[in-house]
């Protein structure tokens, strides 16, 4: 049993905060004094030079995370409290929004390409359908469908040091296609019968047409 070898081993299981706080110590007070409760006019900067976030909500079917991107900027602040997300099209799944109907809690990452410091956001988030609030997100004559509207809680950076480690932006890390299973192919793994080939050859032109 690994709990068993994990014991024999004299391996702990950290079960408290005062345990947590035993082996790190207190943060930098930086750490501390970067979170705001409102967004500040720099970090609307990072917010507006994003072109892509994660999105981390809970509900009762448990937790979610999940990616949304667009042009710089597409998540509007709209004041130093409210954040603008339009929902694009996806795959329908819904398990962001179905945890938000049940849960309003939210967390947001933003990723900059090519900064190595990342925006993190928390707060509540509502559901909003209104067609001219998704008019102000149409890209051509396609508007979202829902707006997420957030309430900010909190706002801080995240220092450099997990991105750094990765060379998350250094193209010479960089994989190639072939070296990470393809759609298809993770799709066959699961279902043999599945035609892999197919599903691949289709994909770049179903993304191009469906992405608003």
């Amino acid at each position: 049993m690994v709990g068993e070898a994990v014991a024999q081993n004299g391996v702990m299981d950290i079960t408290t905060v005062a345990q947590l706080e035993e082996i790190y110590g207190t943060p930098a007070s930086t750490s501390v004094r970067k979170e705001t409760g409102h967004v500040t006019a720099e970090y609307r900067a990072m917010i507006e030079a994003s072109p892509f976030c994660v999105l981390a909500t809970s509900g009762p079917g448990g937790l979610d995370c999940s990616p949304r991107g667009d042009a710089p900027g597409f998540v509007e602040v709209a004041d130093e409290r409210t954040l603008l997300i339009p929902d694009r099209r996806g795959n329908n799944r819904l398990d962001s929004l179905r945890n938000l109907v049940s849960d309003p809690r939210v967390a947001l990452l933003f990723l900059i390409p090519g900064i190595n410091e990342t925006l993190r956001v928390n707060g509540t988030a509502r559901l909003v359908r209104d067609a001219q609030l998704a008019a102000r997100f149409a890209v051509g004559e396609k508007a979202p469908a829902l707006v997420v509207v957030v309430s900010v809680g909190s706002v801080y950076f995240q220092c450099a040091k997990a991105l750094v480690r990765s060379h998350l932006w250094d193209p010479a890390r960089f994989r190639d296609r072939g070296e990470v299973p393809s759609p298809g192919a993770v799709m066959a793994g699961i279902d043999r019968e599945f035609d892999a080939a197919a599903y691949d050859a289709a994909y770049p032109e179903r993304v191009r047409t469906t992405l608003y």
